[in-house]
């Protein structure tokens, strides 16, 4: 048989939470995958199947997704006899075992780790690298290698400060290759912390969950100072630009936005803000500051705050809460013209099949697309061979520190050296790299 055995085990990502790791084995050898997990997901995303057993992991176990995998899903694949390669027929044969919309009875972190670990199996099956195995699936001829979104200052549900907004992100825009993007935003990152250090003390410091500083600042315009000053500090002033990952849905309540919602005891109305006024809030930042990307500026249904924000503004905005990697969320993104890129996170819909298709919808009606993590990573770097062979441009997967971020960061410098001078990289295309 093509796959000789599946095997799956309960892992730690990188927020100390159980989660799912498969090694598929081959006549060729061990293939293996982990599905990282997010902390601010959308509604609409497929289901994480977790085991809420109190008395185990605060709820957090994975064991019933494993036990899927090993007592169902491995059985009834290796019963098939695909052969590797046959990733579209083997992701179609997992849902339908499934048999939910939202992968609610296996999980679909259970159908993921499945589906990677075949992707890969499938790039060794055809002794090509992944990335190109990924390009030749999407049919896609030229590889261009990403701008990276550096998550240098983390707020939202990823850290314990009171800034609403969940990222805010460095792009080298102005680099001229992969390596020397990484450069430019190590030495900002660096003089960031220098700066953090200065103005809030050391233990201003700290870092959240994907790796970006957490200074205990409420208000977005300080924190784009403190971006602004340590890109000059750089000397990148007009080479590194700004995006945000606002993560709006985490903070819509009763209809408006509470700019404070992570204060228990926050008694102010004048920080719950209609659409309008944070629509008018983005707007007199963008004046002032480089920002490029903007994503998940409103909540997931706040469809008429979306079209008027996409309407009135040149910049990217990206849909992740809005759209979560789901066909049929993008065609009514796409219908409403709400926004004008997707955000790619494989695991918002559970097998790489359907994250081509999102990706591929998302690019017939001219949207960007940016390839993302997840808050709650592993060392598993797939997503860095993905984006280079689907070739969109730009990825988000941390700060420039942590290993479970730089090691997707450190795979496409590797790429980028075997692609020698075939290597182009997106720069200031980034939206639609050619």
């Amino acid at each position: 048989m093509p796959i000789k055995s599946i095997f799956a085990r309960q892992i730690f990502d990188s927020r100390g939470n159980p989660t799912v790791e498969v090694d598929l084995i081959t006549e060729l050898g061990l293939f293996r995958a982990a599905v990282p997990s997010g902390a601010s997901t959308g509604i609409y995303e497929a289901l994480e199947l977790r085991d809420e057993d109190p008395g185990k992991y605060h709820g957090r176990s994975v064991f019933k997704a494993i036990s899927n995998i090993n007592d169902e899903i491995a059985p009834a694949l290796l019963k098939e006899n695909f052969c590797e390669t046959n990733q579209r027929d083997i992701d179609e044969f997992l849902i339908q075992l499934d048999g939910t919309e939202k992968k609610s009875r296996l999980g679909a972190n259970a159908i993921l780790a499945v589906s990677l670990a075949v992707l890969k199996a499938g790039a060794g099956k055809r002794g090509v690298p992944l990335y190109r195995h990924i390009a030749d699936l999407a049919k896609n001829k030229t590889l261009i290698l990403p701008v990276p979104a550096f998550n240098v200052i983390n707020g939202g549900s990823h850290a314990g400060n009171k800034l609403a907004f969940q990222e805010f992100m460095i792009l080298p825009t102005g680099a001229s290759s992969f390596a020397e993007a990484m450069q430019m935003g190590m030495e900002v990152y660096h003089h960031l912390k220098n700066i953090i250090k200065t103005k809030y003390g050391l233990d201003a410091t700290a870092v959240g969950d994907e790796g970006g500083f957490a200074p205990n600042i409420a208000q977005p315009k300080d924190v784009l100072n403190l971006l602004k000053d340590a890109i000059a500090k750089a000397g990148y002033t007009g080479r590194v630009e700004i995006g945000m990952d606002v993560a709006a849905s985490e903070f819509f309540m009763k209809g408006k936005y509470n700019m404070d919602f992570k204060n228990p005891k926050a008694t102010d109305a004048g920080k719950y803000l209609p659409s309008a006024k944070l629509k008018d809030l983005y707007k007199d930042l963008l004046k002032t500051f480089p920002i490029v990307s903007i994503e998940d500026p409103f909540d997931q249904d706040d469809f008429d705050a979306w079209n008027a924000f996409t309407a009135e503004t040149s910049i990217q905005i990206v849909g992740d809460d809005l759209t979560v990697t789901n066909k049929d969320r993008i065609k009514m993104a796409i219908d409403r013209e709400a926004c004008n890129c997707l955000l790619l996170k494989v695991n918002q819909i559970g097998t790489f099949s359907e994250s081509l298709d999102a990706f591929q919808a998302a690019k017939e009606a001219g949207w960007g697309t940016m390839v993302s993590h997840r808050s709650g990573e592993t060392e598993d770097t797939i997503i860095a061979d993905l984006v280079v062979g689907l070739s969109t441009g730009q990825i988000k997967t941390g700060a420039p520190c942590r290993s479970e971020r730089t090691c997707k960061y450190n795979q496409i410098l590797r790429i980028e050296e075997e692609l020698g001078p075939m290597a182009k990289y997106a720069g200031a295309a980034f939206r639609r790299p050619q």
